[in-house]
């Protein structure tokens, strides 16, 4: 799927018969993410390196839909999850619905954040994979508009109609459609005091301190389960993450996807952890949720291991990402701020 949706989107951008992008999902779901177990089954069946082709070109989409020249309207009914982020949040718009889940819960399965999130993320209150529904989505910033499913039908309808590749009328067009959701009381957007206080922290280890001290004060559901969120995931995972994203914040989308890209083929090789071997075996595949992580705890993962991950990998026959020139393109202001 990643290759035709590649493919796909290079021919429409040189296509003039081609005005827009319209993303949707074919189902409940948007996109649940990509199929980690079947990565799993092909390292361990060739080598690290074929799961790593698999991310290059996935890293390589995610770029082309930054800074495509033409708008692309995603679609956001059910959920969306792991790389479903990675070819929706790029783009110029994006609808939520009251059906709409957000979510990246790759620290649970021993992975981090990835498909650019590092750059969406680090634009975003801290976060480790928290679920965000449609209203959420909006007021954070994931979702640029929120329209309820059943006008979705209306609102397709409307966009096959357009004649123009101008961001200003397509985003009048979804307007007529939009309407502005309610904010459940348990959202964690009305947190976003405890949030910032938290999140802040230098480490992960001083958020899960603070989040703990918060939760004394005061009980909260939301605080609870956030903290033992954080002590189910895989501790490398969580502090490999926290630094990409906070390196995020002042980086570039394709910058952010190349340094990603060392990160994963890091995780695919398997010499620094195992975690997320581990992580998909008892999440995906054994399912007992039981994951056994090494290191086991947060203390026992130095600075220098944490390093290691953002280094460039000892082979002679792996290179750095290569993400495709877009000189030849007149790009959109938003996707110009994105570089």
């Amino acid at each position: 799927m990643i290759s035709r949706l590649l493919d796909l989107f290079l021919a429409y951008e040189v296509d003039p018969n081609v005005n827009l992008i319209i993303l949707k999902g074919n189902g409940r779901a948007f996109c649940a993410g990509g199929d980690v177990a079947a990565v799993v089954h092909d390292i361990r069946k060739a080598n690290w390196k074929s799961g790593a082709q698999f991310f290059s070109k996935e890293f390589i989409l995610n770029y082309v839909m930054a800074t495509y020249t033409k708008p692309q309207v995603s679609i956001l009914n059910g959920i969306v999850m792991g790389g479903g982020n990675g070819v929706t949040m790029h783009g110029r718009f994006r609808v939520a619905t009251e059906t709409s889940v957000f979510a990246m819960p790759e620290t649970a399965l021993g992975l981090f954040p990835d498909v650019g999130a590092s750059y969406f993320l680090s634009r975003l209150p801290g976060f480790f994979g928290a679920r965000l529904d449609g209203a959420e989505m909006l007021a954070c910033g994931l979702a640029t508009h929120f329209v309820p499913a059943t006008k979705l039908s209306l609102l397709e309808e409307a966009l096959h109609k357009v004649d123009s590749s101008d961001s200003a009328i397509i985003s009048a067009i979804i307007d007529c459609y939009s309407q502005q959701p309610y904010l459940k009381d348990q959202s964690a957007y009305r947190r976003l005091d405890v949030i910032d206080r938290c999140f802040s922290r230098k480490t992960v280890e001083d958020i899960l301190s603070a989040l703990e001290k918060e939760y004394m004060d005061k009980a909260d559901d939301w605080i609870k389960n956030t903290i033992q969120s954080l002590k189910k995931a895989s501790p490398t995972s969580l502090k490999i993450s926290l630094r990409s994203i906070r390196e995020g914040r002042i980086q570039g989308v394709g910058q952010c996807l190349t340094r990603e890209f060392r990160m994963v083929c890091h995780v695919m090789e398997g010499k620094l952890s195992k975690d997320f071997f581990e992580g998909c075996r008892a999440i995906l595949l054994d399912k007992d949720r039981n994951p056994k992580w090494e290191p086991a705890r947060l203390e026992l993962i130095s600075e220098g291991m944490v390093e290691q991950y953002f280094s460039r990998m000892d082979d002679e026959e792996w290179d750095d990402l290569k993400l495709p020139s877009r000189s030849n393109f007149v790009l959109p202001g938003h996707a110009i701020a994105k570089l």
